[in-house]
Parts: C-alpha cells; sequence; structure tokens
C-alpha cells in the first residue's frame, strides 16, 4: 500500500524542523555498498530492497502498485539500473510490497499489500532464482497463495530467512501488526497459510541480518531490532535510521556490516547505516553511523557533519507528535474513504 500522503508531508515537515534535509549519498567514489540515489525515472516508488549476494553491490528493487512483474537490478556504484526482470507465469500483480534473497538463491517477491487493510481473502508470493547474469531479462516464476490463519489483513513486510528458507511477513497496522511464520516450505498445490508468532509495531519493511541471528523492522519514523532464535523474537532495541519522506525499506549488505534504508519517490536515496554488534555486525564498534561517516563523526546522514539527533527523530515530545498527525490523518483518509 502506497504511503499516505498525510504522512509524506509530516515526514517532510519534520525533517524540515530537525534541520535534516533529504539523506545525503555518501562520496565514496568506485565504493560499493554505500549510500547512492536510484536514478532510473521508472523506478518512483521503489517498496523493497535486497542485497545480491552474486553480484556485489547490487541491490534488487521494485515499484508498488500499478506497475507489472518487474524486478530491478541497481548498482549502488552508480545508481543505475543494471537489469530489469520480467516475471512470467504470475498474475497481474496487485501491491508489490517486499522482497527478499532466500538461502536458496531464490528472490522471492511479496504481493502482499492490502489497500483495505483485509479486502482480499488471499495474497501471493511470486519466487525466481536470481539471475546468474546482469542483463534484461524474462523469467519464469513461482506463483504462492498466501492466507492468514486469523483472517486478511495489510502487510508491507516479506523476509526469508537466510538459514532456514522460512517465509515471515510482518502485518502492517496502526495500532501494531503481528509477526506471521509461513510453513516449513512453500507450495504450489494449495494456499499457505500464515501463522501469527509475535507482536510488532508499525511495520513497512524488514530485513533478517546474514547470520538470521537479528531482525531489523522499519517504520516511517523509526526501526527496531530484534535478536531472533527459534523462529521468535527475542529482546529488542532502537535502531538508528535515517529520515525519509516516504520510509519504505531496508535490507542488510551481504557482508551483514550495515542496513540500507531506502525510500518512496523519484530519483529516491538508499542511505546506508553502519550495523552494530547488536544489530548483528559481529565487528560492530557499537555506533550506527549513516552513510558511511567516519568513527571520529557522531551519527547522522552522511555529509551532514551533526550529531545522532539530525536525520533521526530526536525527542519524545516531537516523535509524539509525529505519531499523532499521522495517525490522525490515516483515520480521516478512511473516514473519507468509507473503509
Amino acid at each position: 500500500m502506497r504511503s499516505p500522503r498525510t504522512v509524506s508531508a509530516v515526514a517532510a515537515l519534520l525533517l524540515s524542523c530537525a534541520g535534516a534535509a533529504t539523506p545525503a549519498v555518501a562520496d565514496d567514489g568506485d565504493a560499493a555498498d554505500r549510500s547512492f540515489t536510484i536514478e532510473d525515472p521508472r523506478i518512483t516508488e521503489s517498496s523493497g530492497l535486497a542485497a545480491s549476494r552474486i553480484h556485489p553491490g547490487v541491490y534488487w528493487t521494485h515499484n508498488d502498485s500499478d506497475d507489472g512483474p518487474y524486478v530491478f537490478a541497481v548498482d549502488s556504484r552508480t545508481g543505475k539500473t543494471v537489469a530489469t526482470i520480467t516475471m512470467r507465469g504470475v498474475g497481474a500483480p496487485r501491491d508489490v510490497e517486499a522482497i527478499s534473497l532466500g538461502p536458496d538463491g531464490n528472490l522471492y517477491v511479496g504481493d502482499i499489500g492490502d489497500n483495505l487493510d483485509g479486502s482480499w481473502d488471499h495474497v501471493w508470493i511470486y519466487r525466481f532464482p536470481e539471475p546468474e547474469r546482469l542483463a534484461d531479462a524474462t523469467v519464469q516464476a513461482t506463483q504462492f497463495d498466501v492466507k492468514y490463519a486469523d483472517g486478511a489483513r495489510n502487510a508491507e513486510a516479506l523476509m526469508v530467512h537466510p538459514k532456514t528458507g522460512r517465509v515471515y511477513i510482518a502485518s502492517k497496522n496502526e495500532d501494531g501488526g503481528g509477526l506471521y511464520e509461513g510453513p516449513a516450505k512453500l507450495s504450489t498445490g494449495g494456499a499457505n497459510v500464515f501463522t501469527r508468532v509475535g507482536e510488532v509495531p508499525w511495520v513497512t519493511d524488514g530485513a533478517f541480518s546474514p547470520d538470521g541471528e537479528h531482525l531489523v523492522l522499519r517504520s516511517y519514523f523509526s526501526a527496531r531490532g530484534y535478536e531472533f532464535a527459534d523462529g521468535r523474537l527475542g529482546a529488542d532495541h532502537a535502531v538508528s535510521a535515517p529520515l525519509q519522506g516516504q520510509s519504505e525499506s531496508v535490507t542488510y549488505t551481504a557482508d551483514g556490516t550495515a542496513m540500507m534504508f531506502g525510500s518512496e519517490g523519484k530519483r529516491s536515496d538508499v542511505v546506508r547505516v553502519e550495523a552494530t554488534a547488536a544489530d548483528g555486525n559481529g565487528g560492530g564498534d557499537g555506533e550506527g553511523r549513516a552513510g558511511g561517516a567516519s568513527k571520529d563523526g557522531e551519527r547522522g546522514t552522511a555529509g551532514d557533519g551533526g550529531g545522532a539527533e539530525k536525520g533521526t527523530v530526536t525527542g519524545g515530545a516531537v516523535l509524539l507528535g509525529v505519531v499523532l498527525l499521522a495517525v490522525f490523518g490515516l483515520k480521516r483518509r478512511r473516514r473519507g474513504d468509507g473503509g
């Protein structure tokens, strides 16, 4: 589901009030896995991110609803699209919200958005092998039907566990959502029923650390990390995340040293934030810095030279005001839609 315009407007206002501009892109020469801008004019609603394991520095993304069965490979060195993949063998996508790479080498695309929070009795997951060669291509994809054990709902986050291959979905609800666990293996023989196994906040995307022991979930204005073991959430903590106009996506770099936070919009920025030990980076130094900032700089967006408060939500009062405004806007929108 597209982010409500109210949320985008509030985010823009908060960015202005906090003195933080749109996250800057780190100037790291030819280095991969740094902050970058998506240059492709076709990608205006990047709603999911997945780091390639075959092609270093390449990230898979897709548009939100009303686009088609397309997935794009974007090179973080240049921000340019290096491959456009067309999925064959699937129906017309309705609301594609997430993408994740499994340990089997397959990309999983989550057509899991539901604009009316329960209007569809099933949603879909598409799966196809990550291409070994980066070039425009049409690939055969497998389509899986998905249902939730406790009824239909909206969701924007799909995560494949990097060790077990099990698929998880985090539902999106202003009052808090749920973490849903899929069957051990997805099947095309019938509906794949996902069962609620945990409680989560309002979520727009999520990603597992490469070792599978940590899960990060992001929302419009913040992110939280969780320890993860035996398919269940553990202790949680705040994760440093950049403020973006339409905060939609997150993934870990392939080596797990950082998280990449993306947003929707034309020429949208993808911002690198260094992972701490608590986020799943075994070599983490305990500081989450955006854009590959140097160790003597404080946390913040790349190139801003500011402290931890720049580019992030800075105080309880500000955060509360933002949340209240966003929720108020959502409820007004729903009443106007008759939902």
